[in-house]
């Protein structure tokens, strides 16, 4: 099986040549601006898929507010703005992504959620959050999105850095399947398609590893096989505590 892995993977980059071409000379600027809507329609599928999921993992964030009874939310890839339905009434939310294209769909998920409060919409990456202040922030959510950043383990850093003592960071993520299943053969196959489709997506990564390895005060992490594509079935979801 191994074997067999390794040959369809060399087939797929074969086959993907164009596509690591045009990333190379710069053409792909255009799916930049194209994904937002794409990833929109996709989103409103996955939270229909796995809204009862998400209100299991948001329903904790409330126990987070600081001494002062106030709760100041960052979003790391805050794509669309579907995760917002989920945040309590009344929080500070502060919105990043690395896409600038996401604005307008940002306003119009903002303007359906008048029980937040929005503070500002940075462009950023999640590896460099320099704009945010050192121990700023109550909780900092990341939802299908370590999957695409150049690093997770510096992404997690720059967690640490802005939640204040005492602040959690709350997580979902699709994950590397198990090595003895055919999830596991198709993820790491089908691979350089999805980098491509999913604007950097990974389908092979082991993020709980990093995440255990980070160094929170505590972690509550789980596995779930989400009722998704198989491709993407295998997830983690969980907080940690700085």
């Amino acid at each position: 099986m191994a074997m067999l892995m390794r040959f369809c993977v060399l087939l797929v980059n074969v086959l993907c040549l164009p596509l690591y071409l045009l990333e190379a000379i710069g053409l792909n600027k255009f799916y930049k601006r194209a994904f937002p809507f794409c990833l929109h329609r996709l989103s409103e599928s996955y939270n229909k898929k796995m809204r009862e999921k998400k209100k299991d993992l948001f329903r904790s964030i409330p126990e987070f507010r600081n001494p002062a009874g106030h709760l100041r939310i960052l979003e790391i890839g805050c794509g669309t703005g579907t995760n917002f339905e989920f945040y309590p009434a009344g929080c500070k939310v502060t919105c990043t992504d690395p896409n600038p294209h996401f604005q307008k769909f940002l306003q119009k998920s903002m303007a359906n959620s008048s029980h937040l409060t929005f503070d500002s919409f940075v462009v950023a990456a999640g590896e460099d959050l320099g704009s945010i202040e050192d121990n700023s922030v109550d909780v900092v959510v990341c939802t299908l999105v370590l999957c695409s950043v150049d690093s997770a383990k510096q992404t997690l850093l720059e967690v640490q850095r802005i939640l204040r003592p005492g602040g959690a960071f709350f997580f979902m993520e699709h994950v590397l399947g198990d090595a003895s299943s055919w999830i596991y053969f198709f993820q790491h196959v089908l691979q350089p398609v999805f980098y491509f489709v999913g604007d950097g997506c990974d389908l092979t990564r082991t993020t709980w590893k990093e995440l255990e390895a980070a160094g929170f005060s505590d972690l509550k992490l789980r596995h779930l096989d989400a009722p998704l594509y198989f491709i993407i079935r295998p997830h983690i979801s969980g907080y940690a505590v700085k």
